[in-house]
């Protein structure tokens, strides 16, 4: 499963590097923050391989587009789970910002877009006016 973020990079953490049984590995963790306007998320994203290089092209401040994959883990009980970035690029300007889902920024590929005839809500509306308008939603039951 392949999903996308595009986000601001705000964070490199240190590079981590070891010795396994398969030889020498490397990763470095990064963070981005998405772009959505009212409630920006950050997300640690993680570089693997020769990927850690393509990642110190980037400057803290770029506009990103990470295509990864989520895998989580069972440890001692416990789940680790852990967003792989396998294709780091710069973001092309604002057209993908405003094709970024609303919604974290974040969206499973292939990504769908809404028609663009489909009315959207007023943003400045109160949730519970949601709820006031129109009694006929009770539920059945």
């Amino acid at each position: 499963m392949a999903l996308e973020l595009v986000g601001k990079l705000i964070k490199v953490l240190p590079e981590v590097s070891g010795q396994s049984q398969k030889g020498p590995w490397m990763k470095q963790e990064f963070v981005l923050e998405t772009l959505d306007s009212q409630y920006p998320k950050k997300v640690c994203m993680t570089a693997w391989g020769e990927k850690v290089n393509d990642l110190k092209q980037f400057a803290t401040g770029d506009t990103l587009k990470a295509t990864f994959s989520a895998e989580s883990r069972e440890y001692n009980e416990r789940w680790y789970t852990e967003l792989r970035a396998f294709r780091i690029e710069i973001a092309e300007g604002e057209e993908t910002a405003a094709s970024a889902p609303a919604a974290g920024g974040y969206a499973s590929r292939p990504a769908q877009s809404a028609p663009a005839s489909a009315p959207s809500k007023p943003a400045a509306a109160s949730f519970n006016s949601a709820f006031d308008d129109d009694e006929s939603n009770d539920l059945p039951f």
